[in-house]
């Protein structure tokens, strides 16, 4: 198991609009992300949560050149740890965190865990909760989700 866990602000938006965020530590048990996060989710963060900023901002700054700001801090943390996983799930972070060689996942990755895990009951029932928010799934996502998870 990665001993950090790094998380960008779409995941613990959507989580908190499923009512979810708590799944997060009951697979992972503490949660990092930086300030930008934490601002950008603009709740109240719960006390799971740590908040770290990389070292290295000059890295960051880079990145900010083609991402937001919150995935470009998230992916200039998660680089500088050892054995960390990433919950990133915009294409182009996704994309540059494969290049770098990052260990990543999305939220709906999260809810696969969840699942196998038996900390959720159905992943199609998640899957069909997340439609009726504004986060958009792929037909092909949601069918490989539910087939992953034998639904």
């Amino acid at each position: 198991m990665p001993r950090i866990i790094v998380s960008d602000t779409s995941c613990l938006i959507l989580l908190d609009k499923l009512g979810k965020v708590n799944i997060l530590q009951s697979l992972f048990g503490t949660i990092t992300i930086t300030e930008i996060i934490a601002d950008e989710f603009g709740k109240t963060i719960p006390e799971f949560f740590s908040i770290e900023n990389p070292k290295d901002k000059n890295y960051q700054k880079i990145l900010e050149s083609f991402l937001d700001s919150g995935e470009a801090s998230a992916i200039a943390l998660a680089i500088e740890k050892e054995e960390c996983l990433l919950i990133i799930d915009e294409y182009k972070g996704r994309r540059e965190a494969r290049n770098l060689g990052l260990d990543y996942t999305g939220t709906i990755g999260i809810f696969i865990i969840a699942k196998r895990k038996g900390l959720i009951n159905s992943i199609t029932e998640i899957l069909e909760a997340i439609q009726k928010t504004d986060f958009r799934l792929s037909e092909e996502l949601i069918r490989e989700a539910k087939e992953m998870c034998g639904e």
